[in-house]
């Protein structure tokens, strides 16, 4: 029999700024939580992105092994790049939920991207990043749907996505609009707790988890407002009440962690954790304009393109991917997400790229001059470090990774587009992906009131599965982080130490797009260039 445990995801939460949320009183049941039990910072993956950090956590290996870097899935070809969305199909191993499930237990995973086409788990998956129009088509078990549509208040178009909305927030809301966004992410939230819930209650599982999105898609429009160092000191009327909306989300937010908690029972150990952290960011780097002004990359000339052609681009420069002359391109960057540049390695003789016995010579020597670049006011650099492939992802899988990870002084998001200047600020401090999220952690054999230094993201799927009472596979690049159990407790449960994981039923070449798909990828693009993450 398996213990029972609980995965609560926070996407994009930091202690810098729910601790001060704990001391005003906002999330009572949290500070009681914390001081119960362990608490700690967790390292993202190298590029702190939703994707390919979610899937890190919940496979317990890194991206160059599961093979998710991005939303994007991208392959070259002689002269374009094809682009599609990742889905579960491309996670390269198996996660914590399989192994569960083929362990004899029952797993819940709700919200989590990369989960579609579901998997068919012994339990309940509905998986976030899926446009509502075809969200009933890939939830498991298919039937689930119509128990779900009983629920009060469920609302498909909100529990999903509501597309316009979001892209209005990312193009700069009117101020009288701010109230309403907001709102939307609070009700949004209300749904995920109240099918958790509802499935706590009549259709209960080994391992539960879900991912609450709200607090990313709170700060990456309002760090301002929550932020302690950055809130004005005479605010507005309307700061105040922006300030104090977002507040009330983190309070709704406290409360649903509160039920679940209580419905889960003393016996239950419950665990929290991020993805990645957040932070502000101020700064602007058009990393393909640069690469441009030092001859790696051409822009393509559209002057000469018939109409028909000229739709084509049309439709290519809306979704605001690159639009390239391949032949005369060496390196480039493909979305802003990846914050990666992509070295065009000659396939053979004749091919165009570069040679490659001069990969290495041509990477560092642009390595060189990424580093050299300056604020043009203060003359400080704008990158703090550069990771290679082989850095960033090492294993067998990170044929997707960038050649180059810059991580920007500011932890920005890189611009892809053809503007000038280079280098700029923004107009406002917004939010963005920092590297250190939170993790916290509270039940039977749990330290009480520790604090432990930060660690991997890679090892919660390890601490979760030990939880269960199940033997960490040998395979993980993690194993149980030491500090969070109690010493007598480790003692009578000693960890084991089990068989590698099972390839997953993924690998199967890509099955060509039907129609629905490729309408529900458009669903998708529209989302992220929402929140920015697309140009």
């Amino acid at each position: 029999m398996m213990h029972h445990t609980i995965l609560f995801g926070l996407d994009g939460a930091t202690f810098a700024i729910l601790d001060p949320l704990m001391e005003n009183g906002t999330m009572p049941f949290l500070k009681e939580f914390a001081r119960q039990g362990v608490r700690a910072g967790l390292l993202s993956t190298p590029n702190p992105l939703t994707p390919p950090a979610w899937i890190s956590m919940m496979t317990g290996r890194n991206p160059g092994n599961h093979g998710v870097f991005d939303f994007i899935w991208a392959e070259e070809r002689p002269r374009d790049v094809y682009f599609t969305l990742y889905n579960y199909r491309d996670i390269q191993c198996e996660t914590v939920w399989s192994i569960v499930s083929r362990s004899g237990g029952l797993v819940c995973s709700l919200n989590f991207p990369m989960m579609s086409p579901p998997p068919a788990l012994s339990g309940v998956v509905v998986p976030g990043l899926v446009s509502w129009k075809h969200l009933r088509l890939n939830i498991h078990p298919a039937d689930l749907y119509a128990e779900l549509q009983s629920l009060p208040g469920f609302n498909v178009r909100e529990l999903a996505w509501d597309f316009e909305l979001e892209k209005k927030a990312a193009k700069g809301v009117p101020q009288e609009e701010y109230e309403n966004w907001i709102q939307f992410h609070i009700r949004r939230e209300r749904q995920w707790f109240q099918i958790l819930r509802h499935l706590m209650q009549h259709h209960p599982c080994d391992l539960e988890s879900i991912i609450f999105d709200g607090p990313d898609k709170i700060l990456h429009i309002g760090w301002r407002f929550l932020d302690p160092k950055g809130f004005p000191a005479d605010p507005s009327p309307w700061e105040r009440r922006i300030r104090d909306l977002c507040q009330e989300y983190f309070r709704e937010l406290d409360g649903f962690l509160a039920e679940l908690a209580a419905l889960a029972g003393p016996e239950a150990r419950i665990f929290m954790a991020s993805d990645h952290g957040f932070g502000p960011s101020w700064e602007v780097f058009r990393v393909n304009t640069w690469l441009h002004s030092q001859g790696y990359l051409t822009w393509k000339d559209l002057g000469d393109l018939d109409e028909k052609s000229r739709h084509s681009v049309a439709k290519l420069i809306d979704r605001h991917f690159v639009l390239l002359d391949w032949d005369k391109t060496t390196a480039y960057a493909r979305t802003t997400t990846s914050n990666g540049i992509y070295i065009r390695v000659a396939k053979g003789p004749g091919h165009t790229g570069v040679p490659l016995e001069q990969y290495e010579a041509f990477r560092r020597d642009l390595m060189s001059k990424l580093l050299a670049i300056r604020d043009p006011e203060t003359g400080e650099p704008i990158i703090k470090h550069i990771f290679t492939r082989e850095e960033a992802y090492p294993g067998s899988n990170n044929g997707q990774a960038p050649d180059l990870t810059l991580v920007m002084r500011d932890h920005s998001f890189i611009s892809i587009l053809n503007k000038t200047p280079i280098v700029c600020r923004r107009p406002e401090v917004v939010g963005t992906h920092y590297p250190e999220g939170v993790f916290l952690a509270r039940g039977p054999g749990i330290q009480p009131g520790a604090a432990l230094p930060p660690f991997s993201i890679l090892g919660v799927a390890p601490t979760l599965l030990y939880s269960l009472g199940l033997a960490i596979p040998a395979d993980f690049e993690e194993r149980l982080i030491p500090g969070i159990f109690e010493p007598a407790f480790l003692q009578e449960h000693p960890c084991r130490l089990g068989e590698p994981t099972q390839p997953p039923d993924s690998y199967a070449l890509r099955p060509r797009k039907t129609a629905v798909q490729s309408e529900e990828e458009e669903e998708i693009y529209k989302k992220l260039r929402a929140l920015g993450y697309l140009e």
